[in-house]
């Protein structure tokens, strides 16, 4: 499923959740295939933030 655009937080964390239920679902996120689901969630934080333009740390 496609990720929403934006930056707000409801936005990032829609995608993250849409992102990591394609891992529960296929068993992986984009081309990836994390082996846990830590590792999938950290992934998808990471996709999502980046597709909002923004940055973890501050």
């Amino acid at each position: 499923m496609p990720l929403k655009s934006g930056s707000s937080k409801s936005v990032v964390s829609r995608n993250i959740k849409t992102l990591v239920d394609d891992w529960k679902r296929d068993g992986s996120i984009g081309s990836s295939h994390p082996p846990t689901k830590a590792k999938a969630i950290k992934q998808a934080v990471a996709i999502a933030l980046s597709k909002a333009g923004k940055s973890r740390t501050k």
